[in-house]
């Protein structure tokens, strides 16, 4: 349940204007609208599953997302019964001046391109069907002209190289590695809540520069609830960061009787040190390495 200045589960990704919304809690659009986040720049929403705390914002955002102005399409990306239940919430959101184009997930091998972010479901272990997402977005070798002149090249040829096509010219074929330097690391951000810890869920974080993770109890005593509940602990948590080799762990997704997410750290730092709490609002901004 949200509390006076906690709301519910929802997370903002955004890559060169476009906007990717994770979960829809209540509260969102109330949170939203302390930050400088576009509602009309919304293209997609991803469900990790169809609880009330992350969806039951849906109905007023696709709303606000509306009179924000947007005519474009929305997708909306979740678990089979997706459209189902969506239709559902949004009698109370009717004649909504945009379409949703629904795409439910049909097996671990889905991934969906999103203006330049691919975004890979994983599944996670809840009462319910429910998916984390990974969202990556690859960065092309560096282009080198000079190899180019030196092939000669036609500098028409040479942004289509650069993009990682072949180009055929008559009995001469040009192909990127003639023109690209090595593979250059990308960026990757991965989302996980209301799941056990599985090993599953550590390979499908590998290596991610940022891990969002609920840490629904810090208490060790909780343990036995959170096994109960289809939930992790802080120290679970910071177990999957751990064998992920992520970068960065931020915990989310608390129970409303922790009131204090600081008071247990330590016990998650003790694991993987690079641990944070995360809180509403809370922002980072990910990076290319250079060169």
């Amino acid at each position: 349940m949200p509390l006076p200045n906690r709301w519910l589960t929802a997370c903002l990704v955004r890559y060169e204007g476009h906007v990717l919304l994770i979960d829809c809690g209540e509260g969102t659009q109330i949170t939203m609208r302390r930050t400088n986040w576009s509602f009309k720049a919304i293209d997609a929403i991803c469900f990790t599953h169809f609880h009330g705390d992350h969806i039951g914002g849906l109905p007023g955002m696709l709303l606000t997302i509306g009179n924000a102005g947007r005519t474009e399409p929305v997708r909306l990306i979740g678990p089979k019964g997706l459209k189902r239940i969506v239709e559902g919430l949004l009698l109370i959101a009717p004649d909504l001046p945009f379409p949703l184009e629904y795409q439910e997930i049909s097996g671990p091998e889905d991934a969906f391109d999103i203006y330049g972010m691919e975004v890979r479901p994983f599944r996670a272990d809840h009462r319910v069907v429910c998916y984390g997402y990974a969202i990556e977005i690859h960065r092309l070798p560096k282009f080198q002209p000079e190899r180019a002149q030196e092939l000669q090249i036609p500098i028409k040829y040479w942004k289509v190289l650069q993009q990682g096509q072949t180009v055929t010219d008559g009995d001469m074929v040009y192909t990127p590695d003639m023109v690209l330097g090595p593979a250059r690391k990308g960026l990757k951000f991965c989302y996980c809540t209301d799941s056990r810890p599985k090993a599953s869920i550590a390979e499908a974080v590998h290596g991610a520069d940022l891990f969002i993770c609920e840490g629904m109890y810090g208490d060790p005593e909780k343990q036995q609830s959170a096994r109960e509940k289809k939930h992790m602990t802080y120290q679970e948590a910071a177990r999957l960061a751990r064998d992920g080799a992520v970068q960065e762990l931020w915990l989310t997704h608390y129970s409303p009787s922790l009131v204090n997410p600081k008071e247990y750290l330590e016990l998650a730092q003790a694991i993987f040190p690079n641990t944070i709490p995360g809180k509403d609002r809370k922002e980072t901004t990910l990076r290319f390495e250079e060169p």
